[in-house]
């Protein structure tokens, strides 16, 4: 293998798919997902909420969702390195408390300024809990399974986001930050119970370099790291742009009637998150990840060219086109699995948990490219030439990525 070295024999896992370390990491991401599209669902309610028109609900949503995604992708960055130098466990208890305590401080805010800068920090420890779960599962599990196994991490704790949709609807929208503050508390006391990764514990007292960012960008793995963050593209612009601004898309499409974003993002996660389960059984029956990339993202292209024929449509029609979307993007944890795949023990947490965060904090960018093409192309036609764009290049990426499915993880990079 170019540029790697393994340092102890192969070691099969018995681990079940259902063991307690997958089960928290699924919680765990229950959690982060509950808190991650909190802004997105209660978006118009909070930002009223501060006394803000109609007139700002969009600019000033886009500046708060950007900001927040600006915490992810240094957050990312910093809790990956931290994976590697410290440990997977080190970054899930300390992650959980930055964002539990960010968003309990969330329900104090009293102007977008004050709430910009806690949904940063909420995204700075947001950004950690997924790849360092990740990382822990597939170094846990067996290669047959890691990909089933991933999947149940992101098919539990993506219905974070069916919960944060009804909670946002029984409380005000200060209380459904002070619950997500209290449910991240809470799931430190389960993590007492996680034990540490022996791939990771094989090289822990060793002079091993490890979670060396700046690794990433020699002896040809910027390549692989590159290719990995542009396969993740089309979910962020899905829910980033066509779900969570569903409201102005409606009104724009002459729909009849008010869509609610907060109920399409609820829809759209119940969807994502039946995807995400089924396709770990897909990649395992096909004995590939890239083709079942390949299935999913054909899905995703038909969800939105139906998003874009909605002119004069209903409001349920684009509730079941948003969950149709959602169901095509369901291959969130697939991409991450893939990245961690790619790369060593004492690389694997940097690149699993910045991975998913670099494509968290591109959609400020896909957001910048949208905003760039309204004044000449139109609300709709922009974002379709958005959505072409960011489709091509992860087509192009998934095209260049090698296969990684059932591939032995017990070697270092060098």
């Amino acid at each position: 293998m170019e540029n790697t070295r393994s340092i102890f024999p192969p070691k099969t896992s018995t681990l079940s798919v259902l063991s307690i370390p997958v089960l928290v990491a699924a919680l765990g991401y229950f959690v982060d997902i509950y808190d991650l599209l909190l802004f997105s669902i209660i978006r118009v309610k909070s930002l009223k909420g501060l006394g803000l028109t109609d007139a700002l609900l969009d600019s000033e949503g886009k500046f708060i969702i950007s900001v927040q995604m600006y915490g992810l992708l240094i957050g990312g960055i910093i809790w990956g390195i931290m994976g590697d130098k410290k440990g997977r466990l080190s970054v899930l208890f300390g992650s959980i408390i930055l964002y539990s305590l960010a968003n309990i401080a969330n329900g104090f805010v009293q102007n977008v300024t004050q709430y910009g800068i806690c949904r940063f920090v909420a995204g700075i420890g947001l950004a950690g809990e997924l790849g360092a779960g990740i990382t822990l599962v597939c170094e846990l599990i067996s290669k047959e399974k890691r990909g089933i196994a991933t999947s149940i991490v992101a098919g539990v704790g993506l219905t974070g986001a069916v919960v944060a949709f009804f909670i946002a609807k029984q409380f005000d929208w200060r209380v459904c930050y002070y619950i997500g503050g209290g449910l991240g508390l809470l799931l430190l006391i389960l993590r007492i119970s996680v034990f540490e990764s022996g791939m990771y514990k094989s090289i822990q007292n060793t002079n091993v370099e490890r979670g060396n960012f700046f690794m990433l960008f020699r002896k040809g793995r910027f390549k692989k790291y590159l290719l990995a963050i542009l396969i993740g593209l089309p979910t962020w612009y899905v829910i980033g742009v066509l779900i969570t601004f569903s409201k102005e898309f409606g009104e724009h499409f002459g729909i009849n009637g008010a869509v609610d974003p907060g109920k399409a993002v609820m829809l759209a996660y119940v969807a994502i998150a039946i995807g995400d389960l089924l396709i770990g059984f897909v990649s395992n029956a096909l004995k590939s990840r890239k083709k079942a990339l390949y299935i999913f993202y054909v899905l995703t292209v038909i969800s939105i060219v139906l998003y874009f024929m909605q002119h004069n449509g209903s409001v349920s029609t684009m509730y079941a086109i948003c969950m149709f979307m959602g169901f095509g993007t369901g291959f969130w944890a697939l991409f991450v699995t893939m990245a961690a795949e790619h790369f060593g023990t004492n690389l694997r947490a940097t690149v699993a948990t910045t991975v998913p965060n670099m494509v968290r904090g591109s959609l400020p960018l896909i957001i910048i490219l949208f905003n760039y093409l309204k004044p000449a192309y139109g609300y709709i036609n922009a974002g379709a030439y958005t959505g072409i764009v960011v489709m091509a290049v992860s087509i192009i990426a998934v095209l260049l990525t090698e296969e990684t499915f059932g591939k032995n993880l017990d070697y270092i990079e060098e």
